[in-house]
């Protein structure tokens, strides 16, 4: 038996418990060089108890909707944005924690030009994209020990679009 977890449009606001959505909305904070660029500036909480910042690539086999859903994991030592590197739509998955184990998966799908940060704790998929090439940078802690947790589902979850 799966249980459907139908997919939303990716908002701040909807996503705001779980990290921060990087995009460019409302008038730039600054524009510089020389006038042709304008600059949203720091729009993640990069979050890490030690190690530092760094920015990896992870080249991502697209997947198909509907998508079966069985585990999730969370990284408690450090923050992670996802930027994709192509304009294609991605798959967001979250889940409130509920005393230490995931609660019920809520999903997103991104628009072109969307990131996302997953603050630091957060239940969340694998990356998950739509398209080839599935491309993104990611900037995420690096460090000595251990900073994975996987939950796997007794009984897998099917996302579904509306």
């Amino acid at each position: 038996m799966t249980r459907n977890i139908p997919i939303a449009p990716l908002t701040a606001q909807a996503f705001a418990p779980f990290g921060d959505v990087l995009e460019v909305s409302g008038a730039p904070d600054k524009i510089i060089n020389q006038g042709q660029c304008g600059r949203y500036h720091d729009r993640a909480v990069l979050d890490f108890a030690d190690g530092r910042a760094g920015i990896s690539l992870f080249d991502a086999n697209p997947r198909a909707l509907p998508y079966q859903l069985d585990m999730v994991e969370r990284h408690p030592q450090g923050s992670q944005a996802f930027v994709p590197m192509t304009n294609q739509p991605f798959l967001v998955i979250v889940a409130p924690d509920e005393d230490g184990v995931p609660g019920r998966p809520l999903a997103f799908v991104t628009q072109p030009g969307q990131a996302v940060n997953y603050h630091r704790g957060t239940w969340h998929g694998v990356l998950t994209p739509l398209h080839a090439p599935g491309l993104f940078a990611v900037v995420d802690r690096i460090g000595s020990g251990a900073n994975l947790e996987e939950h796997w589902f007794d009984t897998p979850y099917e996302v579904v679009e509306r």
